[in-house]
């Protein structure tokens, strides 16, 4: 792929918006600053050997008549199990290249991650959205966590149930990751070179958002004091025998920055968004969620995904902008930074006329080439 430097120009000061300190610690000690940081779902908890799946249409996107849909599950390295959509194109035949979506960070594979792969599947590939570990209808307890590195072997683990598919050509297969889930896509695919080329759609690094606050705004005296008052909620959650739950996500009050308006927009809207079982439209994350993020930094390696592609695909008017941007700058050749003129955030989840599915479908078909393998 081509260098575009005319598309990776940073964001001025002006397009990062203000967060106050005290929600700088919310950020980085309870972890509900925002939609790709916040909040859980509010069903029961699962273990893993008692999974149920819905097996009703209940996506927020229509189905298509161009492919095939079951549900699935399967276990990653740790022993939880997963539970997923597959996607594959009726008039497919042989041996397919085959993509692994997920995402965004606090959503479920009924939403984004579903639209995405149902989408490339109607363009020619078998494709898995999965819900990730401990959150929508996957296993692992406790419920309301994430983990930068299970959730990064989740990739990994769709690969493996992906590689195993009759249909599915082990040698092409990408992933797919969207919001933070962009951010996991990439550091699976630093570690996991069976990843032949990923992309990342409106990327958050969640170890630095979450360490660091938005835009590195968070002062070593305030990441100190928010790991403080994390010491002292485990304290609290022992003497409980249980996590205690951040503020349910996204209830606005008015005097929210306007990315949390549009994180509100598509998550709590019914006809965009809303979902039942999805973290961002119903609960919390465990206020301890943040810990293992900000001590273990995400995209450590990223320069060792070449010379396999990638592509980050974000919005120009995204406050999340500067991700990406940081991103291509540390990953090495070959590289590509597409920015989306006038787009927010948001509107790489669901908008039809602004995700650049064209480009997709052109990335994934010259890098899952037969004649690359």
């Amino acid at each position: 792929m081509n260098d575009h430097p005319e598309q990776t120009t940073q964001l001025s000061a002006d397009n990062i918006p203000n967060v106050d300190r005290r929600n700088m610690l919310k950020m980085t000690g309870a972890g509900i600053a925002a939609a790709c940081v916040a909040s859980s779902i509010a069903t029961p908890a699962l273990a893993d050997s008692t999974v149920k799946l819905s097996e009703k249409w209940d996506k927020t996107f229509a189905k298509s008549e161009k492919v095939n849909h079951k549900k699935i599950t399967f276990k990653n390295r740790y022993g939880i199990t997963l539970a997923a959509d597959l996607y594959q194109p009726k008039n497919g035949s042989g041996k397919m290249p085959a993509i692994a979506v997920s995402g965004p960070f606090g959503a479920i594979k009924e939403q984004s991650s579903g639209l995405y792969a149902q989408t490339m599947a109607e363009r020619g590939f078998v494709t898995l959205a999965f819900d990730p570990s401990y959150t929508g209808e996957s296993g692992g307890e406790p419920r309301h966590v994430a983990s930068p590195d299970i959730n990064t072997e989740d990739f990994s683990a769709a690969v493996d149930y992906l590689g195993l598919l009759p249909s599915v050509d082990r040698e092409r297969i990408g992933v797919i990751g969207i919001c933070g889930w962009g951010g996991m896509a990439l550091n699976a695919a630093a570690v996991d070179k069976r990843i032949k080329a990923v992309v990342a759609s409106t990327m958050y690094d969640m170890s630095r958002v979450m360490s660091k606050g938005y835009n590195d705004s968070v002062t070593k005296e305030q990441r100190t004091k928010a790991l403080e008052q994390l010491g002292q909620q485990r304290w609290k959650d022992a003497e409980n025998n249980k996590p205690e739950l951040g503020p349910v996500s996204l209830e606005l009050k008015g005097g929210e920055p306007q990315f949390i308006l549009e994180y509100a927009g598509y998550y709590k809207s019914k006809k965009r968004g809303f979902h039942p079982r999805a973290i961002n439209s119903n609960s919390a994350w465990t206020i301890t969620n943040p810990l293992s993020f900000m001590n273990m930094p995400l995209l450590s390696y990223i320069d060792e995904i070449s010379p396999r592609p990638l592509l980050l695909i974000h919005g120009e008017n995204a406050h999340s902008r500067y991700f990406s941007e940081t991103a291509y700058k540390a990953a090495t050749e070959p590289k590509e930074l597409m920015i989306i003129k006038g787009a927010n955030h948001v509107d790489l989840y669901d908008q039809l006329d602004v995700i650049p599915f064209d480009k997709l479908t052109i990335f994934f078909k010259e890098n899952l080439s037969a004649n690359n393998t």
